[in-house]
């Protein structure tokens, strides 16, 4: 259908979907932050500037509002992951560790919820959610695998143990401590949790 033909977005929905993204970066901020227990609604419609009867016309609850920014999260994996060059297993393992790793350190990268919160259920329930994790995980255990079978990942290891270490990089408090020290930059941070993470610890 040509261009012309599409119909137009009118200017109050393209200022509710502005405001819906807005307010879904500042939750993601603040998930990343602080965490889903501590951070409040009130402190995202106050940083967004709007009220907070107006951000529940968005998000009726802030359960259903951190979802929305996970599920955002997920989104941009998949994307990531789908715009990967062709290259060996081990290689795109350590490319999304890198990656999870860059956004933790520029405070865009939600911590994971606690197992009993109630985002987590809110989260087990969201078929968008669950959709991205499985496509993200199935893709993942895949290089895994892949990597194991190359002999570039001790072969001995389960892979869902390797699955949740690589997972565990976009949540590494290590990376925060590391960056309060401030004998380093990210750069250096993010290659020494690399090294730590995919050579370990031990004397070559």
């Amino acid at each position: 259908m040509p261009s012309s033909h599409l119909p137009k977005i009118s200017f109050k929905v393209q200022m509710l979907q502005a405001r819906e993204e807005a307010i879904i970066q500042t939750a993601s901020r603040l998930l990343a932050q602080k965490g889903f227990e501590a951070m409040t609604v009130d402190e995202v419609a106050a940083s967004v500037g709007i009220a907070k009867a107006s951000l529940y016309k968005h998000f009726p609850s802030k359960e259903d509002l951190a979802a929305a920014a996970m599920v955002k999260v997920m989104q941009r994996a998949q994307a990531f992951l789908k715009a990967l060059p062709e290259q060996s297993a081990i290689a795109q393992l350590r490319a999304v560790a890198r990656w999870t790793m860059e956004l933790q350190l520029q405070g865009e990268m939600p911590t994971l919820p606690s197992q009993n919160s109630t985002l987590r259920a809110k989260l087990m329930a969201n078929a968008s959610y669950m959709d991205g994790l499985i496509e993200v995980s199935d893709c993942l255990g895949a290089w895994i695998e892949e990597a194991q079978a190359a002999g570039h990942i001790h072969q001995g290891l389960p892979p869902i143990a390797i699955l949740y270490t690589v997972y565990a990089r976009a949540c590494d408090p290590v990376l925060e401590f590391l960056k309060l020290g401030g004998q380093h930059d990210d750069a250096q941070i993010i290659d020494m949790v690399m090294t730590t993470c995919f050579d370990g610890l031990a004397a070559r």
